[in-house]
């Protein structure tokens, strides 16, 4: 059984506010079952950003979808194409000058 999107995104900015960073929703998605992005915005004019991916087990793993340290320009254009995509998309921004995300599954770092 998998958890509900709403309730992980909520542990997500817990974990976050715990951690000394600043977390919050930037696109509210569908509460249930929608998809979810989280931006780390490093506060330097520069984020990175992580959809998911899911693994051989169903396992939801989490990928670096562009290098560390990219423009926030470009992670922006990035966020609006999905959205028009699909509008039911979560957005979780991270402001956190050492670039942690708080994210406890496996995430794979952009090739």
């Amino acid at each position: 059984m998998r958890l509900k999107t709403e309730i992980w995104v909520q542990a997500l900015i817990l974990r976050a506010s715990h951690g000394g960073a600043m977390a919050m929703v930037f696109n509210r998605g569908d509460k249930d079952a929608g998809g979810c992005l989280v931006r780390v915005n490093t506060l330097d004019g520069s984020s990175s950003l992580f959809s998911p991916i899911f693994g051989p087990e169903g396992e939801r793993i989490w990928q670096e979808r562009v290098e560390s340290g990219t423009d926030n320009q470009t992670i922006d254009g990035l966020i609006e194409k999905d959205l028009r995509i699909d509008p039911d998309l979560w957005v979780v921004e991270i402001e956190d000058r050492q670039g942690r995300h708080f994210l406890e599954e496996t995430v794979k770092k952009f090739r």
